[in-house]
């Protein structure tokens, strides 16, 4: 007999920025890394003769948390990825539900009954991870070892242990990242000891204690916004709104504000990459936007994010932190390594929030009313 370990990876970009991820290459977001920590410390007494993981990055670097007290080697098994998304990939879950209503219902509630272009194939993840598991089982016979590999993955593994058609696939909740299952494998049998367990994981160390999407069915757009573009030659108005919302609340009135100047520079923007100004929304409500600059520091390797802000009633929830998902996928694409922005120092929820999301003060700038702190994430 051989005991399996499978463990989720910790947060990574997709999970935060709420934007389907599964071969696409997300970072492991700052939480991820205290989930990974908070990790390490379950397994750091728990004997284990070998390591895998998915050949993903974030699979990879959450299985940091086994070799921090494991001489292990760290083995990349490919088989064990997450199930490729295709056209959906890097995609805000927000405009695959209002775009693809019927497809995500499959998504969510039969999933060998979903497809995408490009996609795999619900029943052939099955197949490999089935084949996977079995096939690590066998090479360590009589041994434990630990996986690390995805969300949908080991829920469509868990699906086939338990016996549960793709139609009824509710009835296995979603895993936390970094939740642990255990299993036991004898010759073709796999037996599940406990699953989905992430009791390491503390208050707001979990993921799915800040999120709905997951609880049950009608709640998965209450974490998701959709993304629309803005032509701030067309909707000059929608910019404006923003800027000048932004303006008050950072110098408690619109003095100074000169909105010509900024929507001269936003048209500009949009010309050099029509992603540059992005709105996102609940329904039919925008509730925030962005401006990015895409040609600022583009000798250097580094995007310039001009404008965050969200409508103030939507500030306290993970809305903000969607934008950014925005820049982080403009920018990436376009070869960055990091993004920059200023911010006035007095502004402690917006330093906070920069923080809090992977930025770090790296200088000051000077500003029209003062000293900006210069902050920087790397992508």
């Amino acid at each position: 007999m051989t005991r399996i370990y499978l463990i989720r990876h910790g947060e990574a970009e997709g999970n935060l920025y709420r934007r389907a991820q599964g071969h696409y290459e997300a970072d492991i977001t700052a939480k991820g890394h205290r989930q990974i920590a908070a990790l390490a410390e379950r397994f750091r007494d728990v004997h284990l003769d070998a390591l895998y993981s998915s050949d993903l990055r974030r699979t990879q670097i959450t299985a940091g948390a086994i070799t921090k007290y494991h001489d292990l080697k760290l083995n990349l098994e490919p088989m064990l990825r997450e199930v490729c998304l295709g056209d959906w990939e890097d995609v805000p879950w927000g405009n695959l539900s209002y775009d693809y209503p019927e497809a995500m219902t499959a998504f969510n509630d039969d999933p060998e009954s979903w497809s995408a272009p490009g996609a795999e194939r619900f029943a052939d993840l099955k197949e490999r991870m089935v084949s996977a598991i079995l096939r690590l089982a066998a090479a360590h016979d009589g041994q434990t070892i630990a996986c690390v590999s995805h969300g949908m993955a080991i829920r469509t593994l868990l699906s086939h242990i338990f016996d549960v058609p793709s139609s009824n696939i509710r009835s296995i909740p979603h895993g936390d990242n970094t939740a642990v299952s255990l299993l036991e494998v004898e010759g073709e049998e796999i037996k599940v000891v406990f699953y989905n367990d992430a009791s390491h994981l503390e208050g707001e160390l979990s993921t799915f204690a800040r999120q709905k999407w997951w609880r049950k069915p009608g709640l998965h757009d209450a974490d998701n916004v959709r993304f629309c573009l803005v032509d701030p030659n067309k909707q000059p108005e929608i910019y404006l709104e923003f800027y000048s919302e932004a303006w008050k609340a950072v110098h408690g009135s619109l003095e100074g504000f000169e909105p010509e100047l900024y929507l001269a520079s936003a048209r500009r923007h949009y010309k050099e990459d029509p992603r540059s100004i992005a709105v996102i929304m609940r329904g039919e409500e925008i509730v925030g936007l962005t401006e990015l600059d895409t040609c600022r520091g583009r000798d250097v390797g580094y995007g310039w994010i001009c404008l965050c802000c969200v409508k103030e009633v939507h500030r306290r929830s993970l809305l903000g932190v969607q934008l950014l998902g925005h820049a982080v996928s403009v920018f990436r694409r376009l070869g960055y390594k990091s993004i920059r922005l200023s911010v006035f120092p007095e502004n402690t929820a917006a330093v906070t929030f920069y923080k809090e999301n992977g930025f770090a003060k790296i200088g000051t700038s000077e500003g029209c009313f003062g000293e900006l702190d210069l902050m920087e994430k790397l992508i």
